[in-house]
């Protein structure tokens, strides 16, 4: 009688992480401790927008993104009330934050501290990438080059004292958001490892740069085209190991490993008929779980209603229950690669490898990563703007959004909207703990504290011991950012839109036409100006809006991202511009808006139209056009063109202007 074979042993399952945190660190510490309860394994920290970009909750510029986004984390007692109850020595925690990462770890780790632990067991990652932040998502500070020391000091300072977490995940999560192609996101992300790599070689004995390379991990993207998106971590693993073998001659295959976290795509999911969301999320993860050779080591599932608004604590459960059935009642995990020598498989990645590998000899050309920044820059606008292009044709399918669009209205949006709101109130709760904290505590210690870390970061030193010190002694996170302001500057990072019109103005004739009648009637050229208020670095829909505009014939007026409210009016002001667009993803658009049209009327500019894009709900939309806003637009609201015909006739002093 023949046995049947045995089958391998089953695979441990991936890290299961929901990304979390919102309100205030005491609300986000009861959303992780149910989170772990129904199964969670991982934490992934979400951070408001003020505490990644280095202020306080009571800055001007924090200003209606307190809690947000995230949670918002102003010093020791934050983090203390965010992981009340969580044991940090027997967690695995991910912490999304680049500019501010080495403050963020300082404060963890003297957390952890005081909780009895040994660091040196701690487990987990912070993200720590500017060089994406350029590219994509905007939270930078500083500028490139003090900005990748600082990468490099935490790398330094974790190989020394906390050998088991990740110091740095290079990000090409939002490189994709940003429209990069797959042979964009392998090359440009796989160009930030090597320069924050050569940024470290010297900086550790020779002997011990091996184990250095097997602690940098990849936190990547996983579209909808879900075979491609599954050769491209195929790609992906054997791009790292050989850049590992071949340009640092690391031997040893362990520390040569592709070791990777994944959020599935956020940039796909639409507002028209979410509920079509769930599916694509599940099929979105399958591009990273059914090849074990390339298979995430940890998974964050974003919910359904991400383009609506802030997922409410059912909506991530849902999310996590997904991962938990492919995990736990799948047979997936019982069976070695699926895809090992499919022909098909070979060939694609084969394309992707070879298509990487010419970029990379590009941007290598070009000095690396860092020099690179405004090439990569306006290579992802361009990108981006044949995505937005395609979809808008009706090439690229997007069920609810540009064909089937008869639905019926979804009962899970249910009487909220299907979304959580963030209280109002939040803000000034926390800036009144703040203000407490600040009283309360040894001014002495502080101001000795930030010294030594002023003292620090000017030298060149690393800046971990000095920011561990200054977390102990009670200072702010905008007291350590501002030390990190002052010793490097800041830094505007470039926009990827030039003024020069592109070669993409196929379809536009129209309205190229009639932008130049107004322009005519108005006696100069129609001048738009798109304005980002508050800290919102998601730039990709305002760069697109831009791009748009520029290519129908408008003057633009766009300056990047994280303006206050009184420099948008200025550039107003000064640029005489005809009509002013702002883009705000945050939830922040009511109070922002609210004081831009206040700075408009006292300026004598109030007669000027003002449209207003972002994640918006429909209450608050009414509100908006309540308070004098001409146009709202939401992501439902896709077709570039109908905005632009928009804005000619709320500029035209002749209403027939569109016609």
């Amino acid at each position: 009688m023949t046995e049947t074979p045995a089958l391998p042993p089953r695979d441990k399952p991936w890290l299961i992480r929901t990304y979390a945190g919102h309100s205030t660190a005491a609300a986000s510490n009861a959303l992780y401790r149910g989170n772990l309860a129904k199964g969670q394994t991982g934490l992934s920290v979400a951070f408001d927008l003020p505490t990644q970009t280095g202020y306080d909750s009571d800055h001007v510029l924090a200003r209606g993104e307190v809690g947000k986004v995230g949670v918002p984390i102003c010093h020791l007692g934050d983090m203390r009330t965010l992981f009340d109850q969580i044991p940090l020595e027997q967690m695995n925690t991910s912490m999304t934050i680049n500019a501010t990462a080495p403050w963020l770890l300082a404060l963890y780790i003297a957390v952890a501290e005081e909780q009895g632990a040994d660091i040196s067991k701690l487990q987990g990652t912070v993200q720590n990438d500017l060089i994406k932040e350029y590219l994509s998502r905007g939270t930078y500070i500083c500028p490139p080059k003090p900005s990748l020391r600082m990468i490099g000091d935490v790398a330094e300072y974790c190989y020394k004292h906390v050998p088991k977490w990740n110091p740095m995940n290079v990000c090409s999560y939002h490189l994709q958001e940003a429209g990069a192609t797959p042979e964009q996101e392998l090359a440009f992300a796989l160009a930030t490892g090597i320069a924050v790599l050569d940024e470290l070689k010297p900086r550790v004995p020779d002997e011990d740069f091996p184990t250095l390379c097997g602690r940098i991990s990849f936190f990547v993207n996983a579209g909808i085209r879900f075979v491609t998106e599954m050769c491209k971590m195929r790609a992906f693993v054997d791009l790292w190991d050989e850049i590992l073998a071949e340009r640092y001659g690391i031997e040893d295959p362990r520390y040569r490993r592709f070791r990777y976290g994944v959020q599935v795509n956020s940039l796909g999911l639409t507002e028209q008929q979410p509920e079509n969301n769930v599916y694509r999320i599940l099929i979105e993860m399958l591009a990273v779980t059914l090849s074990k050779k390339a298979r995430a080591r940890a998974v964050q599932l974003p919910a359904w209603n991400e383009a609506l608004g802030l997922p409410r604590p059912w909506d991530q459960q849902w999310s996590m229950r997904m991962q938990q059935i492919m995990a736990y009642e799948t047979d997936l995990l019982e069976y070695d690669d699926l895809f090992d020598e499919n022909p098909a498989v070979d060939r694609k990645v084969a394309a992707l490898k070879e298509g990487a590998r010419a970029e990379l000899a590009n941007l290598d050309s070009m000095g690396g990563a860092i020099e690179a920044i405004e090439y990569m820059k306006g290579r992802l606008v361009e990108s981006n703007a044949d995505r937005v292009n395609r979809v808008e044709r009706g090439e690229t399918v997007v069920v609810g959004v540009n064909r089937w669009t008869e639905s019926e209205r979804s009962p899970l949006l249910g009487e909220d909207g299907g979304i959580m709101t963030v209280d109002p109130a939040v803000e000034q709760d926390q800036v009144t703990r703040l203000d407490t904290w600040r009283a309360e505590r040894d001014a002495d210690a502080v101001a000795a504290a930030l010294a030594d870390l002023r003292a620090v970061a000017r030298e060149g030193r690393n800046v971990m011991e000095a920011s561990i010190a200054a977390a102990k002694a009670g200072v702010t996170t905008g007291e350590w950012a501002g030390e990190m302001r002052a010793a490097h500057g800041e830094y505007r990072g470039p926009t990827g839109v030039s003024k020069s019109v592109s070669n993409k103005t196929e379809g536009l004739d129209d309205i190229r036409e009639s932008v130049a009648a107004v322009s005519d009637r108005l006696g100069r050229r129609l001048k738009f100006l798109v304005g980002k208020p508050g800290l919102d670095g998601h730039s990709n829909g305002a760069e697109q809006i831009a791009f748009r505009a520029r290519d129908c014939g408008m003057e633009i007026d766009y300056e990047g991202i994280r303006l206050t409210p009184a420099q948008i009016v200025a550039a107003a002001q000064e640029g005489d511009v005809h009509v002013i667009g702002l883009s705000i993803l945050s939830g922040s658009h009511l109070p922002l808006v609210e004081e831009t049209l206040a700075r408009l009327r006292e300026a004598g500019l109030g007669h000027l139209p003002v449209i207003v894009g972002g994640i918006i709900p429909e209450e608050d939309a009414k509100a908006l056009k309540n308070m004098g806003v001409a146009r709202v637009y939401t992501p439902k609201d896709f077709e570039l063109n109908t905005i632009m015909r928009d804005i000619v006739t709320l500029v035209d002093p002749e209403p027939v202007a569109a016609e």
